[in-house]
């Protein structure tokens, strides 16, 4: 019988034995758990001088998603470069028309590949893991695919669920952060993705946060959606959602609106890709 510990082990040992053959490595780092086991690994199997950590500092990405990124990559002692990518500046990607992540990462991951040739890394990689390879929707592993980038996790057949037990088995302090897409993630397909707009969703999230926290409501998946002429919708994970009555509901829209958002908002359960990009 396979047992959680016996599988993270096992594939954590495929994970440095895939990681080992690749010699010199740039990591594509977002802070969270995919692209910080596969940095962790690295490290482990390469050394740290032979491993490049870099996150592309867009205005898709919000400042404290960044903040947390160097503290993760200073907990393993890695070398992060903070590269400016202006994906925001692909029509493909400002239209929004379905395959933004396409648009997105041609950009990004073309950048961090030409700064891996240029600081002499033969190989790029990011934390795509087996259920990134089998989900209905995920347009930017088309990119990934079109600029040879290597995906350690999803060979060796790690699962989301598989890359958080070798992120607790090696004490990883991301082994149990929600998951967190760019900025962009929370406009709906077919409304135009502007600087603007990304930083109206930022503060709106910031806002939420701020006004949950004074409430005492603790919350693990937070996300404001902009829904174009249909306004905005709050979406909270299913215990903050239930902590909330109707006059802290009218209260947070509120908040949110004033933020910037304007128009009607309204409340919802989390739901993962519910606004597919």
């Amino acid at each position: 019988m396979c047992t959680a510990d016996s599988l993270s082990a096992t594939t954590a040992a495929a994970l440095l034995a895939r990681l080992a053959r690749l010699g010199g490595l740039v990591v594509a780092f977002s802070g969270g758990v995919d692209s910080a086991v596969v940095l962790a690994g690295a490290i482990r199997a390469l050394g740290p001088d032979a491993v490049l950590a870099v996150i592309a500092d867009s205005p898709s990405l919000a400042g404290a998603e960044l903040a947390a990124a160097r503290r993760v990559a200073d907990q393993l002692g890695a070398e992060l470069v903070e590269l400016r990518t202006s994906e925001h500046a692909d029509p493909g990607y400002q239209a929004n028309a379905g395959n933004r992540c396409y648009f997105c990462k041609r950009t990004v991951l073309g950048a961090v590949r030409d700064l891996a040739r240029n600081r002499g890394f033969s190989h790029v990689a990011t934390g795509t893991h087996l259920d990134d390879r089998r989900a209905a929707h995920r347009p930017g592993l088309r990119a990934a695919a079109e600029l040879a980038v290597c995906e350690p996790l999803a060979e060796v057949g790690a699962t989301k669920q598989t890359v958080r037990l070798i992120a607790a088995r090696w004490g990883l302090s991301v082994q149990d952060k929600p998951s967190t897409p760019c900025l962009a993630s929370r406009i709906a397909v077919g409304v135009p993705v502007t600087v603007d707009r990304l930083a109206l969703v930022e503060r709106a999230e910031l806002a939420a946060g701020d006004y949950l926290a004074r409430h005492q409501v603790p919350v693990r998946d937070l996300r404001v959606r902009l829904l174009g002429r249909a306004g905005f919708r709050v979406e909270l994970d299913q215990p903050a959602l239930e902590r909330v009555g109707s006059d802290m509901r009218a209260g947070l829209l509120m908040r949110v609106a004033e933020a910037g958002l304007g128009g009607q908002g309204d409340l919802a359960r989390y739901h993962s890709g519910s606004l597919s990009g």
